[in-house]
């Protein structure tokens, strides 16, 4: 699989020209299928980029969005991604979107990731963009270094679909889409910042161990080209 590095001067930058190309992306998925689909990712990085996102003039009320991944957290908690989408993209143009959330009230995580599975299973085939992040043990989504439910998350012969993942680095537990879910996006890109993450990178790409670096999986398996975006 090839990858592309796209470098930024600065994180505006970065998330204008990110903003820019998924918008892009959606459009052309609307005038050819009527509707469009992206999965994003939580974290602090994706905030400006979200906010850009939103100014954006594209039909949003045909646009499906959902999370690439999720804690198990309720949507009003400081750490749920939910509530970081509803902050920062949600809203101006974006809106009219049609968010479908991950994290569902049940009495186990492994109800809610069914739950999950049944409510997305209308979108992603194959997503029209997904945005993936990376932290610095090398994780993408919550694809985590020796995470309970690695194996079968990394498993491309596996059906689409939200799973669970317990880790050390994780935190919370987690809902997390599989790669099989993500790998065919139509737009696959990562998006990281500052040299830290272009060095964890750089030392993902140097290795071939996927349980400890799970990020290695999408540079080398993934079924569509990766588009990086890495600003300073």
């Amino acid at each position: 699989m090839t990858a592309k590095m796209h470098e930024f001067a600065d994180a505006a930058a970065l998330a204008a020209s990110l903003a820019d190309e998924v918008a892009a992306q959606l459009e052309t998925a609307i005038r050819d299928r009527g509707t469009a689909s992206i999965a994003v990712s939580g974290g602090s990085t994706p905030k400006k980029f979200f906010e850009a996102l939103a100014t954006r003039d594209i039909d949003w009320g045909k646009v499906s969005v959902t999370l690439v991944d999720e804690r198990f957290v309720p949507a009003d908690s400081p750490r749920s991604n939910h509530l970081l989408v509803s902050t920062h993209l949600l809203k101006d143009k974006a809106a009219a979107a049609h968010f479908i959330p991950l994290y569902y009230e049940a009495p186990s995580i492994d109800e809610a990731a069914v739950i999950a599975t049944e409510k997305t299973a209308g979108i992603g085939h194959p997503f029209d963009v997904a945005i993936l992040g990376m932290g610095g043990d090398g994780h993408t989504a919550s694809f985590f270094p020796h995470g309970n439910n690695l194996a079968r998350a990394l498993d491309l012969s596996r059906p689409r679909g939200v799973l669970t993942m317990q880790a050390e680095g994780a935190g919370e537990e987690r809902l997390t889409f599989s790669f099989a879910s993500l790998s065919d996006a139509r737009f696959l890109a990562l998006h990281i910042e500052g040299q830290g993450k272009k060095d964890v990178l750089e030392a993902a790409k140097a290795g071939s161990d996927e349980t400890d670096m799970p990020i290695r999986a999408v540079l080398n398996r993934a079924a569509s080209p990766l588009q990086i975006f890495w600003a300073p």
